[in-house]
């Protein structure tokens, strides 16, 4: 989730190591679509579909990395636009 939403990451840690653990779970929560979502395949596939989706990097990848599935591109574009890290 940092290599997608680096900003709330960071925000989400800070305030956990200021004590603010009402800050910390409300980030948590917002993100938890995400969280939950980058998993549906082996990692980094859905990392870099999102990052790619997001514009923050272009599509290649290098085997043995394979494309995430037609099947879960709605499933984590959805979560990316239920965080707001999607219009």
């Amino acid at each position: 989730t940092a290599n997608v939403a680096p900003g709330a990451m960071h925000e989400l840690c800070m305030a956990a190591i200021a004590g603010d653990a009402r800050k910390a779970m409300e980030i948590q929560l917002k993100l938890m679509p995400v969280h939950r979502q980058l998993f549906v395949e082996a990692n980094p596939i859905p990392v870099k579909w999102a990052m790619a989706r997001m514009g923050l990097m272009g599509g290649a990848l290098r085997l043995p990395m394979t494309p995430l599935a037609k099947a879960n591109e709605p499933v984590v574009e959805a979560a990316l636009r239920a965080c707001g890290l999607l219009a």
